[in-house]
C-alpha cells in the first residue's frame, strides 16, 4: 500500500472523472482510458495508478451483470466453465503487474493504452462482423475459446483497458451469438474485476484515498449513463474516447 497526502482538490478531479468514467462506460466503453491517465496526472505512479483505477472500475462491473441477469437462462454449464479460466487469467495477470518491474509496466503501458483506443475505435465494425457470424450458441464451445478467453483475462489482470471489447470479440465468434456474448461478457468480467480487485487490495500498491472517492463516484456515473444511455449519440463519444485514448497513450510514452 503507498501512503500518499491527497489534496481537496485532487480527489474532487479524481472523483468527477470517475463519474464519466462510469457513465462512459454504460453509453460507450472505456472509462478506463480516462481514469487511469488522471490519475497519473494526479501524481500516481503508474502502477499504483493501474491497481487504483482496477479496483475502483469493480462496482461498474457488479453492475452490468445485474443489469444482464435475465440474459443468462440455459448459460449455467458455459458461464461455469469460462469463469474458472477466467479467474485463472486473472489471477496470473494481476500477479505478473506485481511481481515484473514497474520499468516493463512503464514501457507497456502506452501501447496497451493506444491498443485498447483502437479496439474501443473499432468496436462498430466488430459488432457488424460478429452479427453476421455463426448462430446457435449452444453448441459445444471451441477449445480455442478457452486458450483465447484465458489470454484475454492475463491481459486483463495485467491491464484490463477495454477488456470488454475483446472479450465481446472473442465470445462473439466462439459463441456465435452476439447477445449471448454480450452477457457472458459481463460476467467474465466480473471475474477478472474481483480477482485483481483482491490480488491488488491485498498486496498491490492501492490508493485507498483514490478509491474511497472513484469508486462510488463510478457507481453514481454508471447509473447515470444506463439512464441517458438511449439519448446519447454513441459514435461520437466513442470516438471522443479512443482519441483522448490515443493522446494519453503518447502523453505516457513521452512523460510518465
Amino acid at each position: 500500500m503507498i501512503v500518499d497526502i491527497a489534496s481537496g482538490a485532487n480527489l474532487a478531479a479524481a472523483a468527477a472523472v470517475a463519474v464519466c468514467a462510469g457513465a462512459l462506460n454504460s453509453v460507450a466503453g472505456g472509462g478506463s482510458l480516462i481514469l487511469f491517465p488522471t490519475l497519473v496526472g494526479l501524481g500516481l505512479p503508474t502502477v499504483a495508478a493501474n491497481v487504483t483505477n482496477s479496483v475502483a472500475q469493480w462496482p461498474g462491473y457488479a453492475g452490468g451483470v445485474v443489469g444482464f441477469r435475465g440474459s443468462f437462462t440455459g448459460q449455467r454449464r458455459r458461464l461455469i466453465h469460462l469463469s474458472m479460466v477466467a479467474l485463472w487469467g486473472g489471477t496470473v495477470g494481476a500477479g505478473l503487474l506485481l511481481t515484473t518491474p514497474s520499468s516493463a509496466f512503464d514501457v507497456l503501458v502506452p501501447a496497451l493504452v493506444l491498443l485498447a483506443s483502437l479496439l474501443l475505435a473499432a468496436q462498430p465494425w466488430l459488432g457488424r462482423r460478429l452479427a453476421s457470424a455463426r448462430t446457435g450458441g449452444d453448441d459445444r464451445d471451441p477449445r480455442w475459446l478457452y486458450v483465447t478467453v484465458f489470454a484475454g483475462t492475463v491481459y486483463g489482470g495485467y491491464f484490463g483497458g477495454a477488456l470488454g471489447v475483446i472479450l465481446l470479440g472473442l465470445l462473439g465468434l466462439g459463441l456465435g451469438n452476439l447477445k449471448v456474448a454480450n452477457a457472458v461478457k459481463t460476467v467474465l468480467s466480473l471475474v477478472t474485476a474481483t480477482v485483481t480487485a483482491l490480488v491488488f487490495g491485498l498486496f498491490g500498491p492501492v490508493s485507498w484515498v483514490f478509491i474511497a472517492v472513484c469508486a462510488p463516484a463510478g457507481l453514481l456515473g454508471g447509473f447515470l449513463g444506463a439512464k441517458v444511455a438511449t439519448r446519447l449519440p454513441v459514435t461520437p463519444l466513442r470516438w471522443f474516447i479512443a482519441s483522448f485514448g490515443v493522446l494519453a497513450a503518447v502523453y505516457l510514452a513521452l512523460f510518465a
